[in-house]
């Protein structure tokens, strides 16, 4: 299934965050099981003789289409939302919309990859997003992930106090979908890993989950990483423990994934007849779904090369300013296997992305 949006009147390429053509100013809205924008007349479309309205979250920039009999008239994304701004709090408001696109790009990846997403209301520790602002509360929001609920600081929208942190933090990278990427991570680390054979194979490369955080977390920060760590880590913050390892890991498989899955839907490749990067030619896949690993990561090896490259000519740093040592691709290895062991069929996902009950709001 494509995963290149277009207007459904003219064709017109599309970001996945469009309310309407750039084009033609049809007004669109984004389903997320077919990955394709529908025409909307009256704020709704029957798809497969079905009814699907715009969600209720529209007015803060949600273009995602929400079938009839949906609770409260909210799209899958916006029901995974436990907590969120009051409603006159505006300013954090805003600050939600942009955290809201990026949670949107999350939950359509982890369902192009099939992976299962079952919420925090329907499930006992299922998937859910407190999206809270550190400005406008006057409190502390700590980024996290406990028991399914992700936290997110909608402060961190702001590119001045995002760049700020990063900084200070010595982080090469730091971005709203890539905190949901990693706090993603810990939730599938104990969704994914099913028996004792699979956590046996996750401790032997990550380490074992079971060492106390707390002391892990007073000794990276009095101390920081340990000398060396390129060799054996993605990031500095995956040295803390197991738990982070794992989630710094997953998270960059989801940027590989993700990052490849663009480059083949708009046609990027690298010709070998015309560039010095490598002498046959990269042409990136949508799904690795049915390939090896190495398929994977060769292909990312030269194609972030080129998109470094883009990056530099606009005056910016990498784009993916990491290296993948052996260690990490051994990581990035087991992710392909529990990611890839199982995925959802549509059918799965159809009835995952239906209404839950009825009743909840």
């Amino acid at each position: 299934m494509s995963s290149q949006p277009r207007c459904p009147h003219c064709r017109h390429f599309l970001y996945l965050d469009a309310l309407a053509c750039p084009n033609c100013g049809a007004d669109l809205g984004f389903h997320m099981l077919s990955r394709q924008f529908y025409g909307l007349r009256n704020n709704q479309v029957v798809i497969e003789d079905r009814t699907w309205y715009t969600c209720s979250n529209r007015s803060w920039a949600c273009n995602w289409l929400v079938r009839d009999d949906a609770p409260a008239g909210r799209c899958f994304s916006c029901r995974l939302t436990r907590t969120r701004p009051a409603a006159n709090d505006t300013v954090a408001l805003q600050k939600l919309a942009g955290t809201e696109e990026a949670k949107r790009r999350l939950v359509l990846q982890l369902a192009s990859l099939g992976l299962p997403i079952v919420g925090w209301d329907v499930q006992p520790g299922g998937l859910g997003f407190d999206l809270l602002s550190s400005l406008t509360d006057g409190r502390p929001v700590m980024i996290g992930h406990a028991n399914g609920i992700i936290t997110i600081d909608l402060a961190e929208s702001l590119d001045d106090r995002r760049e700020a942190l990063r900084v200070r933090l010595g982080e090469p990278y730091r971005t709203i979908l890539g905190h949901l990427r990693h706090e993603v991570g810990h939730y599938y680390q104990n969704v994914l890993l099913t028996d004792d054979e699979d956590w046996a194979r996750c401790r032997a490369l990550f380490g074992d989950e079971r060492a106390s955080y707390r002391d892990a977390i007073k000794r990276h920060y009095a101390l920081g990483a340990p000398e060396h760590w390129h060799d054996s880590f993605i990031s500095e913050y995956a040295t803390m423990h197991p738990w982070e390892d794992f989630a710094e890991t997953f998270a960059h498989y989801l940027h590989i994934t993700g990052t490849l899955q663009t480059a083949a839907a708009i046609g990027i490749r690298l010709d070998a007849a015309v560039t010095s990067l490598r002498d046959v030619d990269v042409i990136p896949r949508e799904s690795y779904e049915d390939q090896p690993i190495q398929s994977l990561l060769t292909d990312w090896e030269w194609m972030s090369q080129g998109f470094n490259r883009i990056n530099r000519a606009m005056g910016f740093g990498d784009l993916y300013p990491f290296r993948l040592v052996e260690p990490v691709r051994r990581k990035l290895a087991f992710m392909h296997d529990i990611i890839t062991k199982a995925p959802l069929t549509y059918e799965q996902q159809l009835a995952i992305a239906a209404p839950w009950d009825g009743e909840r709001a």
